[in-house]
């Protein structure tokens, strides 16, 4: 078996930025904020993220108003997104809370879901972005967190035979963990739908009859983590199936063997990191206990 090339990581995340005038930075625009949480995490995870000025970081994020990019619509998954990355850099106190929590609880609907932005869009992602980004500020008593999480056990994503994506699984059981409610789960039926993604490969798919795909070893594995039914994972296969798909000369991580390789998919967990909020266990612990061990 291969070895994780880190260094090569490194630099690639390093160069993304660099290269604002590229094909993909363009069509990826409206993704940059939700693309910096990704590498900067990534940076983390390698032990590198003071390879990157700090300062730069909270304004380039503040930059966008939490919309995708600079120009862009406020949104729930970039107001996330921003609020993670502040988180890693131990920079919460920047933000106006206050302004960020009646952002947020002005989005939640009657029946307890949210809205992504004021068009009105709802989507169970929303509902995790909101949760996560709340509890992470400790104003999680600022929503109807009842109703929330009936509206989330109410949408049985994983059941009746409906195809969901597994983004939306992992927002579904993340939802549930931060706000206590994982008795709500089936956890042996949804754990066996979750371990069914693992294919010959060694790789997961998100849905029946899909490729693998490297993004999918976090939606699952996390999930499983949070159902305790990891175990029922081929550890093994799925390591070479990730190793497989690094790029070693030039870093990077792609989405299956000798693809192209992208930000969001270069996301190795090399030291503990909490499968709820999607941050390092230390960081996590110094949000809610003032400390950072692992």
């Amino acid at each position: 078996m291969g070895e994780l090339a880190g260094d090569k990581h490194v630099k690639y995340i390093l160069s993304v930025e660099k290269k604002k005038d590229s094909f993909e930075s363009v069509v990826m625009e409206h993704l940059r904020l939700n693309g910096a949480y990704w590498g900067l995490t990534t940076l983390d995870l390698l032990g590198k993220l003071d390879t990157v000025d700090s300062d730069e970081v909270v304004s380039a994020a503040f930059s966008g108003g939490f919309g995708g990019n600079i120009g862009h619509d406020l949104h729930l998954l970039y107001t996330l997104s921003a609020v993670q990355v502040l988180a890693l850099f131990d920079k919460l106190d920047v933000l106006d809370i206050n302004k960020v929590t009646d952002y947020i609880r002005a989005l939640q609907n009657e029946d307890g879901s949210f809205s992504g932005d004021i068009w009105g869009e709802v989507d169970t992602r929303f509902s995790y972005c909101a949760i996560c980004c709340l509890a992470i500020l400790k104003r999680l008593d600022s929503i109807n967190v009842e109703k929330a999480v009936r509206y989330i056990v109410s949408s049985k994503l994983w059941m009746a035979g409906l195809v969901a994506l597994l983004v939306q699984i992992f927002c579904y059981v993340g939802a549930l963990a931060i706000t206590g409610s994982l008795h709500h789960i089936d956890k042996d039926l949804l754990g066996w739908w979750l371990c069914e993604r693992q294919v010959k490969s060694g790789g997961l798919n998100g849905r029946p009859e899909k490729l693998a795909d490297v993004c999918y070893s976090w939606w699952v594995l996390s999930s499983l983590i949070m159902i305790d039914r990891v175990h029922w994972i081929d550890k093994e296969k799925l390591i070479k199936f990730i190793l497989d798909c690094q790029d070693t000369e030039n870093g990077g991580i792609s989405d299956r063997p000798d693809d192209a390789v992208d930000i969001f998919h270069t996301y190795p967990e090399l030291k503990a990191t909490d499968p709820a909020y999607a941050l390092p266990v230390d960081v996590v612990n110094r949000i809610f206990f003032g400390r950072c061990s692992t």
